[in-house]
This record gives C-alpha cells, sequence and structure tokens, in this order.
C-alpha cells in the first residue's frame, strides 16, 4: 500500500489489485475511528476522508499503515450478493458487440450471463455500478461513436472490460446489450443498495418477465 494527501481532508491509498483495495476499504469501515466521514474505493484505490477538527493527514496515514487487514483467504467476500434479471432483447447495440467480437449474439449474451462480477466502482451518477470483470471473448469494444442523449433507467452495457447498469434516465455512451426491470436506486428515498464489494449475478429474462417485474425494487 502507498498513501498520498487528497487534499487536505482525505488520504489516498494505492493498492497492487482491487481486490485488495476492496479489503481494505471493508476494514477502515469496520474500525469506524471518530474521525472518519467517509470512506471511497475505487478500483485499486481507496479514499480515506476524515474530519480536519479531530485529525490531521499525516496522523490518518499513519492509522491506515497500521491497520491489520485480513488476507484474501481469512473471510468471504466483504459486500452483498446482488442477482439481476436482464431482458437482451431490449439491447439496441447486442449486434454492434456481436460483430465486434466476431460471436454470435447468442454467445455475446451466453459469455456475459457466465461471470460473477464485482462491484469496483460506483459513480457516474448516483449507484451506477462498475462491473468487472468481462470475459476475454468480450473485451475491447469500444464506446459509442456519439452517446446517446438518453438512456431508459435499467439499462445494461458494457466497453472495454467492464460492464454496467444505468440506474436512471441519463446520457450514455456504453454499448446497450440488454435492460433491467428492476429499480436499483430511488435517491429521493435513499435506497442505493449496490456499494463497491459487493457482487452482481446478471439473469436471463423474455419481455414477458421483464414486464412483470417492471419497477420492483432490487431485493436487499
Amino acid at each position: 500500500m502507498t498513501l498520498s494527501p487528497l487534499g487536505d481532508q482525505a488520504v489516498l491509498a494505492y493498492f497492487p489489485d482491487e481486490a485488495a483495495a476492496v479489503r481494505f476499504a471493508a476494514a477502515v469501515r469496520a474500525a469506524g475511528p471518530p474521525w472518519l466521514l467517509d470512506v471511497v474505493p475505487a478500483y485499486a484505490s481507496v479514499g480515506v476522508f476524515f474530519d480536519p477538527d479531530l485529525t490531521t493527514t499525516q496522523a490518518a496515514a499513519r492509522w491506515a499503515k497500521r491497520l491489520k487487514v485480513p488476507p484474501a483467504d481469512a473471510t468471504g467476500p466483504p459486500g452483498k450478493a446482488h442477482a439481476v434479471p436482464v431482458c437482451y432483447e431490449m439491447g439496441p447495440d447486442l449486434g454492434r458487440v456481436a460483430e465486434h467480437t466476431g460471436l454470435t449474439p447468442d454467445r455475446v449474451i451466453e459469455l456475459h450471463l457466465s461471470r460473477e462480477y464485482t462491484v469496483y466502482a460506483v459513480g457516474f451518477v448516483p449507484g451506477f455500478p462498475y462491473l468487472g470483470y468481462l470475459p476475454d471473448e468480450l473485451c475491447g469494444v469500444a464506446r459509442l461513436p456519439s452517446p446517446r442523449l438518453r438512456l431508459d433507467a435499467g439499462s445494461v452495457g458494457l466497453t472495454g472490460r467492464q460492464t454496467g447498469v444505468y440506474p436512471l434516465p441519463r446520457p450514455g455512451g456504453w454499448n446497450i446489450v440488454g435492460r433491467t426491470p428492476l429499480t436499483l436506486v430511488d435517491v429521493a428515498d435513499g435506497f442505493i443498495p449496490i456499494r463497491v464489494g459487493d457482487t452482481v449475478r446478471l439473469t436471463r429474462i423474455d419481455e414477458a418477465g421483464f414486464r412483470q417485474l417492471e419497477g420492483e425494487r432490487l431485493a436487499v
């Protein structure tokens, strides 16, 4: 782990891999020092935000270095497991992904469903989970040449090595391969259940299944 100041109210910790960052973030939250304001993991880094009236950058860094973090094989995954149903018939870019990868659309779907994904970051909009990593056969598909001005909530996209779900109607440039009927975010109600370190398993549904589940909240 390497540490550096992040402004005057946070310390940024860097790790050799994403799993180590997730374990460190979980350990910081569990320890809960009185000066801690927030913990923001993103891929192989973790921002530890503190109350400057209660500690300093140097003291927070010393605390972070002394923190005991369980090794990878000591405990199970620190996050929750989520199941997200996806209707691939609502994926306008499924053909584009198939053409780029040289696979059939059915094979793209099969591979997309084959992984249990880890949430390595949440951002862009409230509750947008960056899920990694795609099977090698699906990696390397570029973003759209021009982002769409509006995507429906629940749109499931992929680009590069990642996949993710747009939880709210927003512009977006990822390749949309499907859509989930579930509500993943309700900002007004404070419902943002997916966090860094959680895992997501995608399941396939048809359009009838989509209509049946439309508007239901993600189970927590």
